[in-house]
């Protein structure tokens, strides 16, 4: 019994080792729409590479037939990024590529907001204790006929 438990779990870590390996292992299509879908033309239309819709666009045909020529020399996803990168410029990817420097881009926006968060918490409690601690309430008197008087003139002007 317990021989087959380890053949049925052993059986088990080989498929998934498999689908995890088949997961990168896609058709030439979907990479070709994957790396074309994170790079944006440079017509100075703002829109992703394979989605530019300009009748007669100058610039995305010559792209997507150069990033053709990319795909069937075989580099890595990375390099032909880099490529596209080092011959239009960084504007050209639609998101900065994961690594180095580029990690800022990621990184920058969301310590900004979690710092300013912070701040802002520390500010107003701050705030507040400073106005608790010099605060003095002082009761309301009784029977003072100024305030009083004050009080009724108010609630006169103020109702309907």
């Amino acid at each position: 019994m317990r021989k087959l438990l380890r053949s049925r779990w052993a059986h088990a870590a080989i498929v998934c080792c498999i689908m995890v390996v088949m997961l990168g292992a896609g058709d030439p299509l979907s990479r070709f729409n994957k790396l074309g879908h994170e790079m944006i033309c440079t017509c100075s239309c703002g829109q992703i590479l394979l989605e530019c819709n300009h009748v007669g666009c100058p610039v995305s045909e010559p792209m997507i037939g150069e990033l053709r020529a990319q795909l069937a020399s075989g580099g890595t996803d990375t390099s032909i990024l880099n490529w596209f990168a080092a011959k239009y410029g960084a504007i050209v990817l639609a998101a900065p590529i994961r690594g180095g420097f580029d990690n800022v881009a990621w990184i920058a926006p969301i310590a900004v907001f979690f710092l300013a968060t912070i701040g802002t918490a520390v500010i107003v409690r701050v705030w507040k204790l400073r106005t608790v601690q010099g605060a003095t309430i002082k009761p309301a008197v009784p029977g003072n006929p100024a305030a009083d008087a004050l009080r009724e003139r108010i609630r006169r002007e103020t109702e309907y």
